[in-house]
């Protein structure tokens, strides 16, 4: 019965998706909720002017969906958060399309807004885990059954958790069904090592974690229905900032902030091209890659979009599968 309770989670929020996607798209196209693409961009990325964005709607509304009817009732408080956190950067990401594309400010929320909105949700996120559902403010140590006690410090560590994956995801985001695919794996893996931990007993309610993982599974693989090259519907920070924080607040419940490094590192890899490329360029002039994030510097390689997407969704695939036999070292 419990694998069919996780299957269902993987697969209700994967027909809502395939479901929403006929509705939402139309309606996206006649508010003219259009992409604008940046021409300092990839010139063959000029053809996608104009397909809809704001697309995450479609898997928001099927993982929401599918973990609030498949958790065991009454819902739990842990389920209840992972839902909330995902939806508050989901909210986040919404102003920020939003204003780009109604009222027509290239930018978008100032940098500023969007650091302090998501600070404010990782302190009480990381605050509940930590008073309400046990998590403790211990940080473990990938591939021992070591940890390291962090105390009042843990605080300010989840905060740069949560902000450096929630937004490296939002930078993945950059190719047809690039984020989709990967957040896929990567939200497997996490659904792997949540039932890990219910085995050993280290989770107080019996695969919510799980559940809203394959959820989040779900909605991205019938969100690449659409987002697959080439794109119908592009998920923009509505749906980017949403799955990055479903996977930031999976890495704050399941003690993994350390491992993320390596099951996340497509994102990291993202993130890390973007620093290194901005600091190399204003301390030297001179750039380090073709174009950041990663993806670009591929594509004017000469990679094609289609062989980027599958590399990096690759990448992701066997960082997750690495993931979750280091998680199996730390299980005491």
């Amino acid at each position: 019965m419990e694998k069919e309770r996780l299957l269902a989670a993987l697969a209700v929020a994967f027909i809502i998706c395939l479901m929403a996607g006929p509705v939402v798209i139309p309606m996206l196209k006649v508010l003219k909720f259009g992409q604008n693409i940046r021409g300092e961009g990839p010139k063959a990325h000029l053809k996608k002017a104009g397909t809809p964005t704001m697309g995450g709607m479609i898997f928001l509304a099927g993982i929401v969906a599918s973990t609030l009817l498949v958790v065991e009732r009454p819902v739990s408080l842990e389920a209840a958060m992972l839902v909330i956190f995902m939806v508050g950067f989901s909210l986040i990401g919404f102003l920020d399309d939003f204003i780009k594309i109604v009222k027509r400010r290239s930018l978008g929320l100032r940098a500023y807004q969007k650091l302090l909105a998501q600070m404010a949700l990782a302190l009480v996120f990381a605050w509940v885990a930590v008073r309400f559902l046990g998590r403790g403010t211990d940080i473990n140590i990938p591939f021992t059954s070591s940890s390291i006690q962090l105390g009042g410090w843990y605080y300010p560590f989840a905060v740069v958790v949560v902000l450096a994956t929630a937004n490296a995801v939002n930078f993945t985001d950059g190719l047809d069904g690039l984020a989709a695919g990967s957040v896929f794996f990567s939200s497997i893996a996490y659904a792997a090592i949540g039932t890990l931990a219910v085995t050993q007993g280290q989770f107080f309610h019996d695969q919510d974690l799980t559940v809203f993982a394959l959820a989040v599974a779900g909605g991205c693989l019938g969100f690449l229905r659409f987002n697959y090259h080439p794109a119908r519907v592009f998920m923009g920070d509505t749906g980017s900032l949403a799955l990055g924080g479903a996977l930031a607040s999976l890495t704050i419940l399941t003690k993994t902030e350390l491992l993320w490094v390596l099951i996340g590192g497509v994102y990291v890899a993202e993130m890390l091209s973007v620093v290194i490329q901005v600091i190399s360029f204003q301390t030297t002039g001179k750039r380090v890659f073709k174009m950041s994030p990663l993806h670009h510097h591929f594509e004017l390689s000469g990679w094609s979009e289609k062989k980027v997407v599958f590399s990096f969704w690759l990448t992701s695939l066997l960082l997750g599968v690495l993931g979750v036999f280091s998680y199996t070292s730390t299980l005491r």
